[in-house]
């Protein structure tokens, strides 16, 4: 499909508007989605692991995938891995490898929630043996940081309790300071910490990282490498997440994101499916920030249990392009005077403007600039790839529940 004449014309309507095309494609064309090693395999709920032909069967699977969603999208360039999950006895040979296919290692993300023994919690349980399993868990994930190149430890906790006076509740918070402080001695220069949270599930009486303010301020002690991390899925229906975004971005405390979509609370959806406009008022929260979001990591944190692996993956990476773009079509100092001048409407309107706008002409022409194709999914379902590795490896591994 030729899609200059389109891109043109909208180039022509936005820059009336006051935007800066060529600013914007620079801005896209930098943009970074990083993909999780657990998206590629089976996965499933409490209630069963559905396979999938083709779902990736082991780490080097999965890299290959990633690198594939890569190569359509060119703003996937790193891989998420998963501790135990993704172990491995040749951290070198896995990074090369990696290097070969043209991505990364992104962040790693210890387990803190399988083990038999964390059934009472990881970092705040009660037995102090249990607890220096988990910080020794954390620790070797540091050690792997070392060794893949990664600069982000992601964390997240099943810590909490089912019952009022199963555990003290601020010995539980003393536990888990205490340990994350013991980690924190081994993060690698130059590396973040980033916390995330949970407001429920498994832990339904009190969880022990249950909102942004209890990951706020034990990052807070902890020191500058450590952050906040936003899970779009893990607030109650109603939350105004750009809000949070807002503060934490102010803060200097806005670590990154894991992407996905909730109807009712961490559903693990596809970014972008059930609530677009939410996913469009974080990204210009972001966008207005400047120089402020620099450093915010975006990774995906989905679980496809039904959906096809590839499929799925590249439309989460293709609705977060398309969430940017948006953004960045937002005329923000007209927006600025239309919010000093009281116009309520105005600025409202301002931003749908830009939400409204069918800003695929202007995604083709980057996508082709960068060598990608100009309609990803139209390529992925013209190719053979997915029928390839479905040959290959049949339904994939058992994967995890």
């Amino acid at each position: 499909m030729d899609h200059q004449a389109d891109y043109e014309r909208l180039a022509g309507k936005l820059t009336a508007r006051g935007i800066d095309v060529e600013a914007v494609k620079v801005k896209l064309k930098t943009q970074h989605v990083e993909t999780p090693s657990w998206g590629y395999g089976n996965s499933g709920t409490r209630f069963q692991t559905f396979g999938w032909p083709g779902a990736a069967r082991d780490v080097y699977e999965k890299i290959a995938d990633a690198a594939y969603i890569h190569k359509l999208t060119g703003i996937a360039p790193t891989v998420a891995l998963h501790i135990p999950w993704d172990k491995t006895d040749d951290w070198d040979g896995l990074a090369g490898y990696a290097e070969g296919k043209g991505v990364g290692i992104g962040a790693i993300n210890p387990n803190l929630f399988q083990d038999q023994e964390y059934k009472l919690g990881s970092i705040t349980n009660p037995n102090p043996a249990v607890r220096e399993q988990a910080i020794a868990h954390m620790v070797e994930c540091c050690e792997i940081m070392k060794k893949t190149g990664s600069d982000i430890l992601s964390l997240w906790f099943a810590d909490g309790t089912n019952y009022a006076g199963q555990d003290s509740i601020s010995g539980r918070k003393q536990r888990m300071e205490a340990a994350l402080a013991e980690v924190y001695k081994y993060l690698p220069e130059g590396a973040r910490m980033l916390i995330e949270y949970k407001f429920f599930e498994p832990a339904f009486y009190h969880t022990d990282f249950a909102d942004w303010g209890t990951a706020y301020a034990t990052a807070l002690k902890l020191g500058e490498q450590a952050q906040v991390l936003v899970d779009t899925g893990h607030h109650a229906p109603g939350t105004n997440i750009a809000h949070i975004v807002a503060f934490l971005l102010d803060e200097g405390r806005l670590g990154g994101f894991h992407l996905n979509a909730r109807k009712y609370a961490d559903d693990d959806l596809i970014v972008g499916t059930v609530n677009p406009f939410e996913v469009f008022e974080i990204y210009t929260e972001l966008a207005a920030a400047g120089e402020k979001a620099k450093d915010v990591a975006y990774m995906i944190d989905q679980s496809h249990n039904i959906e096809p692996k590839l499929e799925a993956m590249l439309l989460s990476v293709l609705n977060c392009q398309r969430a940017y773009a948006k953004a960045l079509i937002v005329n923000y100092d007209g927006l600025r005077q239309k919010q000093h001048a009281g116009d309520v409407l105005g600025g409202h309107m301002t931003l749908t403007e830009a939400f409204e706008t069918d800003v695929e002409p202007l995604l083709a022409q980057v996508r082709v600039e960068m060598g990608c194709p100009a309609d990803p999914m139209a390529f992925y379902h013209a190719d053979d790839y997915a029928k390839k590795v479905a040959d290959e490896r049949g339904s994939g591994g058992k994967g995890w529940t």
